[in-house]
């Protein structure tokens, strides 16, 4: 079916998200892994994409881990250092999607308070024709409700709808709920898979 509209999502599709090398360039490798063993920042972190407070949920975690408190405190504080860098060769393409006319949505799970920061720093997170934030929408991917919502909103058919996503768990979800999937591995492929839907030429298509 053709494809009516491209879905995004951010972390590690168009900015990389690596808590881990951020702290292994602070504290070293072996108290990371520590750190990570003690206190589940990934679930401290879940809760935020759902919608809890940026800062409040972080350093609450702290206090409730005072020999770490800094260090958790820091997933706040330094919380850019652990976005980045940008991924430009994605972005390019989904400047050119749009340039195309082609609708382009995203579909993040993202805090609200540290998407709203993240608007602050990075220009293009302003441009998606519908932007789909798990925070605000209070569930996550790879929940089935994330995706229903999507549809219900967007009003289009789940079968032209292309989505992609580094995680194989939210590629799931979407490809049984009927969506065209491409799991993100790099700039190259994406770029391929639109070539091949027909969205960008391929010269639209190189970065």
């Amino acid at each position: 079916m053709k494809v009516e509209a491209v879905i995004y999502d951010i972390g590690n599709v168009l900015i990389t998200w690596n808590p881990e090398r951020y702290y292994d360039s602070r504290i070293g490798a072996a108290a990371r892994q520590q750190l990570f063993t003690a206190v589940d920042l990934h679930k401290m972190n879940d809760d935020i994409d759902a919608g809890a407070p940026f800062r409040d949920t972080i350093y609450d975690w702290a206090a409730r881990h005072p020999a770490w408190a800094t260090e958790i405190r820091w997933w706040h504080d330094h919380w850019i250092d652990m976005a980045s860098p940008r991924i430009e060769g994605s972005i390019l393409l989904l400047r050119r999607l749009r340039a195309r006319g082609v609708p382009v949505f995203s579909l993040t799970n993202f805090g609200i308070h540290s998407f709203a920061y993240a608007l602050t720093q990075y220009d293009f997170l302003a441009e998606f024709d519908r932007p789909y934030i798990s925070g605000h929408m209070g569930v996550t991917k790879p929940d089935p409700r994330i995706y229903q919502m999507v549809e219900a909103d967007c009003g289009l058919p789940p079968e032209s709808l292309l989505f992609t996503d580094d995680r194989a768990d939210n590629i799931a979800t979407a490809a049984a709920r009927g969506w065209q999937v491409h799991r993100f591995d790099g700039v190259a492929g994406w770029a391929q898979r639109l070539v091949d839907a027909g969205l960008l030429t391929a010269e639209e298509a190189r970065t």
